[in-house]
């Protein structure tokens, strides 16, 4: 008995020899369409290549040769809405987009998409996309950034690029994209549910609704199931026909005629009105979702064989033999070549190299460094009149709050590529004045409020990075980043990893966060664990904990970021934000002078603090831990105990080598670590310094001081579940004072 595979293979042939093949649902001519005789034959020869693609694939998996089998079948009339865009139009794609992607190369002389798509179902590290580590849809010269296994995650940047196009415009910036561009972004049915996609879409609309350029076309492949879940009928049309500002158009992705006509009217209508579409296509999903998918398991015989009789390459032959195109044995052998072209090719493909060592993999982690766009430093009368507003302060020590925002003020004076973006960063300031007068200063095209929605909002980020753009969003709170956790890690981080460094998405995140905030809001509001930036490979994690710090850390962050195409998180701690003073209320020093860019006092990638001179005990910590241990270390020096204090400074990446460098010749070290004593960065300190004291023959006294397992609650219940200074003195006087065993220990803070 034959597999379903070979039954959808043999069907064409079976069908055209019987002489049923489907009649045109619809009655257009190759002319209504718009669309000559050979380019509709063209559009069915990408149709077939792709649907030997994914036979092939299957017989490799088979064989050992292919590590992924979800495949385009069903959804090969997207080759329709390829040949509708430019092919300068950038595309995000649905997985099942590989006919979309062999026609776009079409348009590219010289390209190969059949060998370069079978290299890429190898894992071979010849594969020019992503060099061996997934099969993806993408290629850097064609405008298709690549997506893996995406479920509606890749919308909100595609949203983002479409807002680009005109703000790099008016920036007067270097865009990938022509000002005329528009963006194509296709997901399927069950992804449209996804809270990414609503918010995406959401966002593209809200922003059109008030004539802010969104120039996207939203491209729903719907197949009419998410794997075993059938999609109520109707119910993508009843959802998105009549939403504001969002144009509806529908075609049948089974007519390569009504696909193409429909796809270029509605190109056509975004380009011209610079307004979101939704074109719903109707397709269906042939040989399940994946080679491991067994459909019998929720579907019945029938139902298969229903959808395979409405396989869109039967279609397709109708059309051709019906407007007298191709004959039926044209069709046969046009099928039988490729497939004997694609065999052969794929044999070629499965004999090239892969991916043979841990170096070669992480390779593509970070990105490659780039020649950042020109800048030019400010003079000093244009500082004057930049910071006019502030001329009375600015030779007088400030808070962190202020000197982040005059920090911001000054880059992105000397960088215009630089673009905020946020929840109330704009008029308001922000929820801590952090942003202020900035808008004011650059103006709304520089300064966005956006909607509430973080996934939104660093969906942006990452499309305005897409396209030249260098953007510094806003999360308002750390723990709201849990809301959108995806963008970062599945999307920005693995973009330069998933194509071979060829794409990045060079960012700044601002993030205030962490606790001792007097318990105001609860944990929503005081969230002291950033775990989920430790598991996240290529991120830079920056924290300062004062003021002069944070100046100099920003500068490096958006170099980073400029030059080096890093993605920065900078986590700035609110309760430092408006502290004056250290010790005793009035003595100003956790206050401290602006320097400007030319007097910058450089802290780079990696480089922490030092605090003393003391031998007796060496602290580590940052953030409000920090703060907390400077006002320690007062204490203990009056008490005869001499401490050095080190700020790690950076989070993410730790600089392992500067640690233990810091921490030689000290018997007893004490970590101060705000964040929870499960899966704080205070864990991996230990582990770094235990392991190099065995490399060095050596033991000594490590203690860590953290925070309780605990959210955090309101008003002063919230300093049970904190480190203290009062905990920080007493810790370091039982360390010194006492010769206790050397085994390491962890102390809570009860």
């Amino acid at each position: 008995m034959l597999d379903r595979n070979s039954i959808v293979r043999e069907n064409l042939t079976r069908l055209i020899e019987q002489d049923a093949l489907p009649e045109p649902a619809l009655p257009m001519t190759t002319v209504d369409a718009g669309l000559s005789h050979s380019q509709l034959v063209e559009l069915f020869e990408t149709q077939v290549m792709s649907r030997h693609l994914d036979l092939e694939s299957r017989r490799m998996q088979k064989q050992g040769q292919s590590f992924y089998t979800i495949g385009s079948a069903g959804h090969e009339g997207n080759a329709a809405c390829a040949a509708a865009l430019r092919p300068d139009d950038m595309a995000f794609l649905h997985y099942r987009s590989g006919a979309f992607a062999i026609q776009r190369a079409k348009q590219y002389p010289g390209s190969t998409p059949l060998f370069d798509m079978l290299l890429s179902f190898a894992a071979s590290s010849e594969d020019p996309i992503s060099g061996g580590r997934h099969k993806v849809l993408g290629s850097k010269k064609m405008f298709i950034p690549p997506q893996t296994s995406t479920i509606a995650s890749h919308l909100p940047k595609a949203m983002g690029t479409a807002h680009s196009i005109a703000l790099s415009r008016k920036l007067g910036s270097k865009p990938v994209i022509p000002t005329d561009g528009i963006v194509y972004c296709s997901f399927g049915d069950a992804s449209a549910n996804h809270s990414t996609a609503l918010g995406a879409i959401n966002a593209a609309s809200w922003a059109a609704y008030q004539s802010v350029p969104m120039p996207i076309l939203f491209v729903c492949e719907d197949n009419g199931i998410g794997i075993s879940t059938p999609t109520p009928q109707g119910w993508i049309h009843a959802n998105f026909a009549n939403r504001a500002a969002l144009e509806y158009r529908y075609c049948d992705g089974l007519n390569l005629l009504d696909t193409y006509h429909t796809a270029s009217q509605a190109a056509d209508w975004v380009r011209k009105h610079r307004k979101p579409l939704f074109l719903h296509m109707r397709t269906v999903r042939l040989l399940g979702h994946a080679g491991s998918d067994s459909e019998f398991a929720y579907r019945n015989l029938h139902a298969i064989e229903s959808t395979e009789a409405q396989d869109p390459l039967l279609h397709s032959a109708s059309l051709l033999k019906s407007q007298g195109i191709l004959s039926g044995a044209e069709i046969l052998d046009l099928y039988s070549d490729i497939e004997k072209r694609v065999q052969r090719i794929s044999q070629e493909a499965a004999s090239r190299p892969r991916l043979t060592s841990k170096e070669q993999v992480c390779a593509a982690v970070v990105p490659p460094k780039r020649q950042p766009p020109s800048s030019e430093p400010l003079s000093e009368d244009k500082r004057l009149v930049l910071f006019s507003h502030e001329k009375h302060n600015l030779g007088k020590p400030q808070h962190l709050a202020k000197l982040i925002n005059w920090a911001l003020m000054d880059l992105m004076a000397e960088h215009r590529e630089i673009v905020l973006c946020g929840e109330d960063v704009g008029k308001k300031g922000g929820v801590y004045n952090v942003t202020a007068k900035l808008c004011e200063k650059f103006g709304v095209p520089r300064v966005i409020n956006t909607l509430l929605d973080e996934q939104s909002i660093l969906g942006m980020a990452i499309g305005m990075a897409h396209n030249g753009l260098l953007p510094i969003p806003e999360i308002q709170f750390l723990a709201y980043v849990h809301n959108a956790e995806d963008q970062i890690r599945g999307e920005a981080a693995t973009l330069p990893f998933f194509s071979n460094g060829q794409y990045t998405n060079p960012m700044v995140i601002r993030i205030a966060g962490l606790a001792y905030q007097k318990g105001f809001g609860g944990h929503f509001h005081n969230d002291n664990s950033f775990t989920l930036f430790r598991d996240i490979p290529g991120l830079i994690l920056a924290c300062p904990s004062n003021g002069a710090d944070a100046v100099s850390m920003l500068r490096e962050c958006v170099r980073l970021a400029r030059e080096e195409q890093r993605m920065v998180v900078f986590l700035e701690p609110i309760a430092l934000y408006m502290k004056k003073d250290l010790h005793t209320e009035g003595d100003n020093l956790w206050s401290f002078d602006y320097r400007p860019p030319a007097q910058n006092d450089a802290i780079g990638l990696g480089e922490p603090g030092r605090y003393g001179n003391g031998k007796d005990l060496c602290i580590i910590s940052y953030g409000n831990g920090y703060y907390l241990s400077r006002q320690a270390e007062q204490q203990l020096n009056r008490e005869g105990i001499h401490c050095t204090v080190i700020d790690l400074r950076w989070l993410v990446p730790l600089n392992e080598k500067a640690i233990v460098e810091h921490t030689q010749g000290f018997d007893k070290v004490l970590i101060v670590d705000e964040c929870r004593r499960s899966g704080s960065v205070s864990e991996a300190i230990v582990t770094m310094l235990h392991e190099a004291d065995q490399l060095a023959g050596e033991s000594r006294h490590i203690e860590r001081l953290c925070a309780e397992d605990s959210f955090i609650p309101l008003g002063n219940a919230s300093y049970q579940v904190l480190p203290s200074t009062e905990q920080i003195v007493e810790l370091a006087q039982t360390m010194v004072r006492h010769n206790t065993d050397k085994n390491n220990n962890i102390r809570g803070v009860g």
